[in-house]
This record gives C-alpha cells, structure tokens and sequence, in this order.
C-alpha cells in the first residue's frame, strides 16, 4: 500500500493534512517533524508533507527537519512553514514580512486566480537556487514555488483548508502527479483487516468493552460482534448523565447484537460523588474516576479477558503517543495507552482496533458493519455527559430540566435539510436564575444557553447562524414546556476565543 508521510513542525492542521490525503484513497500518517532522515528511509513513504507550524524557521530555537530528508529522492510538499523550512534548509532567505496575511485573500496560483487561506507574517524572501515561483498575492510575492527536477513543492497557504478554493486539487497533483500513486487505500478492505487483527489477537479468549453509545465504541462493538462472535461482552456504564432516551436507544441496539451487553444503571451512584461539586475540572475528575471504579467493578475474575477501547488516531496524535513517537502532547487522552496503570494486571491485554482510523472513517466503518445513522452519525458527547453542560452542581432536577430543554431544541434542529444542519448542536443550563413573567405572577427561572457550531474538525469552529424563526420557535417552546426555564439566550462565540462545550 502506498504511504505518505505528514512530518508535523506544530502545525493546528496535521490531522486534516492526513484526513485529505486519506479522501484521496492513499494512506496516511502523522509523525514528529524531529524523525531522522534514516528513520523515514526505512519506514518507505511515497511522499512526505511538511506541516504549518508557530515559529520562525530562522530563529536559533525553531524546530528544523533533517537535512537529510531532501537527500531521500522522494517527493516532498512544504505547507505554511513547511514551505519556509524548505526554502530556508535548501539556501533560500526567510525573513519577516512588512504585513501579516491572515484569512481568506486572493491570489494567482499557476496564473489562474482563486481564493486561499493565509496564515502568516514570515515570507520567502529569495528563492533557493534551482527554484521558481508558482503563486503570488498582493502581499506575498512568492506564495508558491517547485522544483520540478527534484520534485519539491511549497505552498504559503493551506491546501488542505475547505477556504481554500480547489485546495484538494493541488494535494491530488502531488500525490498522483509528482509521487505518481495510485489510490489503493480502501476502506472496504480496512474493515475486514481489522476483524482479522482482532481475531489473530485475541484467539478464543473473551475481550471486555466498556461501550458509551459513542461512534467510536460503537463500532468497536460492532467489530467485536462481527470479528468474534459471542466472545465479547459489552458493558454500558448508564451514569445517568446521559441525553433524552439515549441510554434506551443504546440499549435496544446493541442488545440485538451477537455480544453479551450488560447495562449498569449508576446515576444514584454518580449523583452522589458529584454533590456539593461545582467546579468543571474537579466534576470531570470525579465523573472519570468514577465511571472506571464502575466499570471496574463488572471484572469478576483478573485474567479473563482483553480489554478493548475505541482509541481513534486524533486521539493517539493528540496525546503524542506515535508508535514512531516525538510529537508534542496537545492534550491527554485518557483512553490514549490503555487502562490506568493499577488495572492492566486484570486484562489479558488491550485492544484498539479503531487506533490509526480518523472519525470519519470510522464512520464508514459503522455503516459497512450495519449500525443505524442515529449511532453512526451521533454527535460528539462529552465523556462526562450533561454534568459538564450544567454550571454549578449536577443534580436531578437539574438534570431532568435539561434533558427536556436540550431535546427540544435537537428536535427543532433536525427540521433544517440535513446539508444545512449544524455539525454539533445542544443547550448548557446555566445557574444563573433571571426575573420573567407567568400569566400575571412573577417568575424566577433559569437561564438556559443554546449552541449550535459549523466545523470540519472540531479543533476550531465557527457558530451557526441559525435561521431567528428557528431559535424564536424554540425558546418559545422551551419557555412554555418547561416553567424552571425563564430565559432563553444563543451563543455566538467562535473557537477561539471560546471552546466548544462551556465546561
């Protein structure tokens, strides 16, 4: 199969870089921008792309590649500060710009004018020497460039960004034109693949899943059902903390599949950590811990089983635990490495079949294996559930308010044609309480936030413009069905500044 490589210099958009090429039906991976150029020899890439990143390539401390990687004879795309690294490493000048070149700007790429997102204040000054310039805008004068003898290729804007017009068609040029592949990465073959290692791995022996109705265990349970049938057994730890209905709707299909599903009915339980807690990370914290000690407590005998969880490759990027390693831990994942430390002597092993698979193919995957789009095309929900979208203490009226408010509004929603529906939408119950009106009386209810966001990656994000007749519709039946709530108020907050969820 063939193999790109995407060498990340810290770049906010690797993931994406490997997720186009990916689209492209050729394999991808993410790896530190520090390998060795013998390393990568010996891990056979096509191709490889240098990813954005913060710095400046001409400071004493910015992360430079080996120099060796432009010796390998293999091609070579530069992206952002790629593209200045390639410059800098080969003889060319970098330098400061006079002016920053953020967002959408105009320019001419391979004379034809189109869109681009830039990202910058550093620009190529001078060209390496056997190099010419494929692009330009009215702020940067080399915006692209390629040495076609050697096959590098550099671009100051981001290709792999949707604001990019025709972005996909200048990686399909690399990938097919300079690298000369042929796309022979195949999801339909991938699955099968990954109920072969399950098989191979596990043998006769009995593997353990915690499932949480996420698309990502999900489809591990559905693996597990197709790859080893009636070894697995599922268990659905029901903090409590879930939406309307969801535990019941997780239940119903999954108990249908050729598994043994166990569900744990733990809100009493999880109530009872959280009360007199307001504090988000400390409910977090709580809510982890306790759903381990939970699911822990439904291993009757050490040794029996594998444990399997849905790690998925963001993640494992993410937490900078490549199996080639060196990249930079963004943010932990808990479920990054297997079970916490006290507990792997219980399992036989860990499995992650999900482990070098993005969300979306992960998607696929669900559907090829039969799951029903209300599993497969589940929004993202926090591991700790509605106790991070209540502020303040968690309890169960507030829980019960929420769900109801938060149904209501996922219900009004789904009415948009589903190509204009949000990416991910919910409501937050503040603990603010404001004055309104009932009839006559005076009424003292909470306020009650709605969210609603478009993103492709969920690492930025911008907010929905919801049509007003929607949300006026909406706040009108939430204030109506349910009296606790009193006011009805829309996020209009980017990320950044903000983040997705509240807490």
């Amino acid at each position: 199969m063939s193999k790109i490589i995407v060498l990340d210099f810290g770049g906010q958009y690797k993931e994406l870089i490997a997720r186009r090429v990916r689209e492209l039906n050729i394999y991808s991976e993410v790896h530190s921008g520090s390998l060795s150029a013998e390393r990568i020899r010996n891990m056979k890439p096509d191709g490889l792309i240098l990813t954005g990143g913060p710095n400046s390539v001409y400071l004493a401390n910015s992360q430079l590649c080996d120099p060796g990687i432009f010796e390998l004879g293999i091609p070579i795309l530069g992206i952002c500060y790629g593209m200045q690294l390639m410059a800098h490493m080969l003889g060319g000048v970098v330098a400061p710009g006079e002016v920053r070149e953020y967002g959408v700007v105009r320019a001419v790429y391979r004379g034809e004018e189109r869109n681009v997102l830039m990202s910058h204040f550093d620009r190529v000054k001078t060209l390496p020497d056997g190099f010419e310039c494929t692009a330009y805008t009215d702020i940067c004068p080399i915006a692209a460039f390629e040495n076609r003898h050697k096959r590098f290729y550099a671009a100051q804007f981001h290709p792999e960004v949707t604001h990019t017009e025709r972005g996909i068609e200048i990686i399909g040029d690399f990938l097919f034109n300079a690298c000369e592949l042929t796309a022979d990465y195949f999801l339909t073959d991938i699955a099968e693949r990954l109920c072969d290692d399950i098989r191979k791995q596990v043998g006769g022996n009995r593997v353990l899943l915690a499932l949480s109705g996420g698309v990502d265990s999900s489809v591990v349970a559905a693996l597990l059902a197709k790859a080893v049938p009636g070894q697995a057994e599922c268990v659905f730890v029901d903090h409590g903390l879930m939406r309307l209905n969801e535990g019941d709707e997780i239940e119903s299909v999954f108990s249908k599949r050729d598994l043994e599903f166990k569900r744990i009915n733990a809100e009493e339980r999880f109530l009872a950590v959280l009360r007199g807690q307001t504090e988000p990370e400390t409910k977090r914290k709580i809510i982890g811990e306790e759903f381990i000690k939970t699911f822990i407590d439904t291993v009757s005998e050490p040794g029996e089983y594998f444990f399997a969880q849905g790690t998925i490759y963001p993640d494992v990027i993410e937490s900078g635990a490549s199996e080639t390693g060196g990249a930079a831990v963004i943010k932990s994942h808990h479920n990054v490495g297997g079970f916490p430390e006290k507990y792997k002597s219980r399992f036989l092993g860990i499995t992650e079949p999900l482990r070098g698979l993005f969300k979306d193919e992960v998607r696929q995957i669900g559907r090829m294996l039969g799951l029903p789009n209300a599993i497969v095309e589940r929004q993202p929900f926090p591991g700790p559930g509605l106790g991070i979208r209540i502020i303040g203490e968690v309890t169960p009226d507030k829980l019960d308010i929420l769900r109801r408010a938060d149904a209501i509004f996922r219900e009004e929603t789904d009415t948009l044609p589903f190509d204009t529906r949000p990416d991910q939408y919910f409501a937050v119950l503040t603990n603010l309480r404001t004055v309104g009106v009932i009839g006559d009386a005076r009424n003292y209810g909470y306020l009650l936030a709605l969210r609603a966001v478009q993103t492709d990656d969920f690492m930025t994000c911008k907010y929905s413009k919801l049509p007003h007749e929607l949300l006026d519709h909406t706040a009108q039946r939430i204030t109506n069905e349910i009296p606790e709530i009193g006011r009805v108020v829309y996020d209009i907050t980017d990320k950044p500044p903000a983040t997705l969820e509240w807490e």
